[in-house]
């Protein structure tokens, strides 16, 4: 279960960092500097023109961007002796084989492709992590004894594409959505895909040993507390509601005040309603009201209909659907309020993906002998993870986001919080890959 931040754990943590253990100074590092080069060169990919690494990037699934980005980090990984192949799903697999004969393997990565406008650490820092700790093993001629494969998702922006079809759970129809103006099936024939095999691409569950995938934390949290590493408890569940509130439009001058059935008023109220009710009690849950529509949105018409969204998340799922039966009720009095009706229509249910304690304990220990304080937190946004742990134990390892930013050119992560990641995901997998789970 997600654990709060408290004082208690930040004074944990900082007490840490002024007693790190001597045993730190001998554990296996990966090569900070090859890592920085790595995600510099991936960045060029999706750049603006004239810009630097600064500027951000825009490498949306599909794009010539996200095709050159691809075929970099395949040549790194054919170079670390991974022989890339692209599946079905358009995922990118890279294998290293293991000692033990039959055992399941240990997937690590994360993904490339960004939204519009985004920074270069958001999924990247996972993605060539995990290339790099695969470098560094090979280095120090380490084999570990489950094969381990790294993957890069396709599509990640997008809906988790990649993973979702790999964990078999790709839906046909979806295949047939726009993404920026291109059909999920057209954008995987272009990154070399094959949308006609894709049950191909799904693995049965149980048929891993464990996932790990480093990431940003994309909040502020692990910044604002000067903690370099956060062990994540689980991916939250999300609700999202369409809602449509009906009243009735009429002349703007004419109709008195108390006869009106604005359908815009009523849905400030409930704006106001779903931030009053997911703050009345101390935890991480949020709710959002992120698009709104207004009919027939004329300023001399009084608004008539209104369709907006609302999204509820945490990482308890009995709490998010406790969250929206109050906002459904809330709403009900606004209607009988205002004269008007309000629908609620749940387009969404995701489900939360909890880490698997071993994982998470495996996480801690490399954090322990690296002398790298920790706390645990939950993760507000979705990840390619959310599938894997349908496939078998899933952990994931969160490095700081300067001032909680993310997707936006903006994003930063220090450099040595990004080594720190990779850091802990070389350790963590080294002792997974001698536990059982």
């Amino acid at each position: 279960m997600a654990q709060n931040i408290n004082r208690r754990q930040m004074i944990a943590a900082a007490a840490a960092v002024a007693a790190l253990p001597a045993a730190a100074a001998t554990v296996l590092r990966v090569d900070g500097e090859r890592l920085k080069a790595t995600l510099e060169g991936l960045s060029k990919f999706g750049r603006p023109e004239g810009g630097t690494f600064a500027d951000g990037v825009s490498r949306t699934a599909y794009s010539a961007a996200d095709i050159g980005g691809r075929a970099y980090a395949m040549g790194l990984m054919r170079e670390a002796g991974l022989n890339p192949v692209i599946d079905p799903a358009g995922n990118i697999i890279g294998r290293r084989e293991g000692t033990m004969k039959g055992a399941k393997p240990i997937i690590i990565g994360s993904h490339i492709d960004s939204v519009r406008a985004g920074g270069n650490f958001d999924g990247d820092v996972g993605s060539m992590g995990a290339l790099e700790v695969l470098r560094t093993l090979n280095d120090r001629k380490i084999t570990t004894r489950h094969p381990v494969e790294m993957a890069i998702w396709s599509n990640e922006e997008g809906g988790t594409v990649g993973s979702t079809a790999f964990a078999g759970m790709l839906e046909p129809g979806a295949l047939d959505n726009l993404y920026y103006g291109i059909t999920l099936r057209d954008g995987l024939k272009r990154i070399g895909g094959d949308p006609e095999r894709l049950a191909q691409a799904a693995r049965p569950a149980g048929s891993i040993h464990a996932y790990l995938e480093l990431h940003i934390e994309q909040g502020g949290i692990l910044d604002k507390a000067r903690i370099p590493i956060g062990v994540v408890d689980g991916i939250v569940a999300i609700d999202r509601y369409d809602v449509t509130i009906t009243g009735f439009a009429n002349h703007a001058g004419t109709t008195p005040m108390p006869g009106r059935r604005n359908a815009l008023i009523a849905a400030a109220r409930l704006i106001e309603a779903v931030d009053s009710i997911v703050k009345r009690e101390p935890g991480r849950q949020v709710g959002t009201v992120g698009q709104l529509a207004v009919f027939p949105n004329a300023p001399n018409v009084i608004p008539g209909r209104v369709e907006m969204t609302v999204e509820l998340r945490d990482l308890a799922e009995s709490k998010v659907a406790e969250l929206g039966r109050a906002v459904q009720a809330r709403a009900q009095e606004i209607a009988a309020e205002t004269g008007t009706t309000i629908s609620f229509h749940r387009t969404e249910n995701i489900r939360a993906a909890l880490a698997h304690p071993a994982v998470q304990s495996r996480i801690e220990a490399a954090a322990k002998q690296l002398g790298l304080p920790f706390i645990h937190l939950p993760s507000g946004a979705g990840h390619d993870a959310q599938l894997l742990a349908t496939l078998g134990p899933m952990g994931m390892i969160f490095v700081p986001s300067i001032d909680g930013i993310s997707h936006s050119p903006k994003e930063l992560s220090t450099w040595g919080d990004c080594a720190n990641g990779a850091n802990v995901l070389l350790a963590a997998l080294l002792a997974i890959d001698t536990a059982t789970i």
